[in-house]
């Protein structure tokens, strides 16, 4: 066993700094982009290998699975096997897994190599982040988390843009493919930068309980919210199964974790209210996030004719506006008690949510594109200011056990959003659907004066019927979507509530200072 030093390396300076700086971000950016650029593509993707779409869809599922259940396993691991020799060899071997998956011959070996792939990337954003916090100086370390906040917000957004264009240009192979030499180079610096930086090592002993108890309840529950809308949830016996099973192992899992000497996850980190106000605030508000990035491309693409480029077009924007402003973010939240920037991002989250609310069936490109610029401003405070919160108190040596646990919970919040949020859309169309049907009626002169409008113009009664169905199923989903807008707002100003019982954290030295 090596003995554990009483203090975090010296941080790194100049090209070297920005150099890995960089790498680490890769890393993260493309684990990131690898959860959302496949769903875009499932479609083009079940076609070539001769199966269904919702069969397909498993190449989304199986990849969450495995991830789900690693992202939790990585501070013992890098505990066990050093934090940087960790995150290289999941870069390698999801570059490997990325290889495999770009050379699949059917569905099952594609499902396979994902599984592989969700796996290995475990370890990838919460190393990425914790390696930046330790090769910043502690004055800079808002610019570390900046650089990792950027590339997570950023990534989701690109992953339909990128997915979609790969899937209408080239074959579907590529958007596994594009990741080999990144993740080649990605691994080959931060190896050559940081192998003389490995972190403490302990022979710690394997929770062989309680992995076997995440593993079932992560995945029981991974497999539920994946599955979940297209069996009507809980009107499908498998899914109260997976319900039951995901409930009961969690909590066994709990208690057994909270009694064990050498946890497979340590959830004592919660006995810090920072840490745990920081969690509950950013998995909520991320998992809003999320169900908005989920809800405005579906609602673009199959209700008001956008194509899948047009529709990645609009939320483009917010990740350039992002990038641009978090170098200022940066620098404000090193001076500024991190508390009042998460209000302000929340209230931008929330600004840009009630503009979204007041958008029409007639809105236009620009219509869209406003509140998303908005968004861009919450989203460059964000994951700096949350983090900030969160890690405050956390001794550096445990850093890497706290993000891989903050990023579990963070992960899990934007798969129920996914699998939810699509839920409560359609379920919020088919009530407005159908008062909008009540209040319709054949005998009303605006509805006459339109059928009359379009036999005059040669349309048949049926076809103008159906096109009258379809604009009113249009207007009741433009009204279910104003409806989740609304509700983001509301919720993400009641997160503001929520931060001001966090201790004092200053982003600039402050991550370590200030514990219970």
């Amino acid at each position: 066993m090596s003995s554990a030093p009483e203090k975090a390396p010296a941080a790194l300076e100049g090209g070297s700094l920005a150099l890995i700086s960089l790498a680490l971000a890769l890393g993260t950016f493309m684990q990131v982009l690898d959860t959302t650029i496949a769903n875009v593509s499932i479609p083009t993707i079940a076609g070539d290998l001769g199966v269904s779409a919702n069969q397909g869809t498993w190449v989304i599922t199986s990849f969450a699975v495995s991830n789900g259940i690693a992202v939790p396993l990585t501070g013992w691991v890098m505990r066990r096997y050093g934090a940087v020799r960790t995150f290289v060899v999941s870069v390698l071997l999801f570059t490997l897994a990325s290889f495999l998956c770009g050379m699949a011959w059917s569905l099952p070996t594609l499902i396979f190599f994902r599984i592989l792939q969700g796996a290995a990337s475990g370890p990838m954003i919460p190393g990425s982040q914790a390696l930046l916090i330790a090769i910043f100086p502690p004055a800079r370390r808002g610019t570390a988390l900046t650089i990792w906040s950027m590339t997570t917000l950023v990534a989701p957004i690109c992953g339909p843009i990128l997915g979609g264009y790969i899937s209408d240009n080239f074959h579907w192979a590529w958007i596994f493919l594009i990741n080999v030499p990144v993740g080649l180079l990605c691994a080959a610096v931060c190896w050559r930068g940081l192998k003389t930086r490995e972190t403490p090592t302990q022979k710690i002993p394997i929770d062989s309980i309680g992995l076997a108890l995440l593993v079932v309840w992560v995945g029981a529950l991974q497999i539920m919210l994946d599955t979940g809308k297209d069996a009507d949830w809980f009107a499908s016996t498998e899914i109260v199964v997976l319900a039951l099973v995901s409930g009961i192992g969690c909590i066994a899992w709990v208690i057994w974790e909270v009694t064990e000497k050498h946890p497979i996850v340590d959830l004592s980190l919660f006995t810090n209210r920072n840490f745990a106000i920081g969690v509950f605030a950013s998995a909520l508000a991320y998992a809003i996030f999320f169900g908005n990035v989920v809800i405005l491309p579906l609602w673009l693409q199959q209700h008001l004719g956008y194509t899948a480029t047009w529709a990645g077009l609009v939320a483009a924007p917010s990740g350039l506006v992002a990038v641009v402003l978090s170098p200022l973010a940066a620098r404000i939240m090193s001076r500024l008690d991190a508390r009042w920037t998460a209000s302000f991002s929340f209230l931008a989250f929330a600004a840009s949510y009630f503009m979204r609310a007041g958008l029409t069936a007639n809105a236009g490109f620009l219509d869209f594109v406003a509140p998303l610029l908005v968004q861009g401003v919450a989203m460059s405070f964000f994951f700096v200011a949350l983090l900030t919160i969160a890690l405050n108190g956390v001794d550096h040596q445990r850093i890497p056990l706290a993000s891989g646990l903050n990023n579990f919970i963070r992960i899990t919040a934007g798969s129920f959003a996914a699998s939810l949020t699509t839920t409560l859309w359609d379920r919020r169309e088919a009530l407005h659907q159908s008062r909008l049907a009540e209040a319709s009626s054949l005998y009303d002169p605006t509805m006459q004066n339109t059928l009359a409008t379009l036999h005059a113009l040669g349309v048949p009664d049926a076809q103008a019927m159906a096109m009258l169905t379809r604009n009113l199923q249009g207007q009741a989903y433009l009204l279910a979507s104003i409806d989740y807008f609304w509700l983001s707002g509301w919720l993400v100003l009641l997160l503001i509530v929520t931060v001001w019982f966090a201790k004092r954290s200053l982003s600039g030295g402050g991550v370590a200072a200030g514990g219970d």
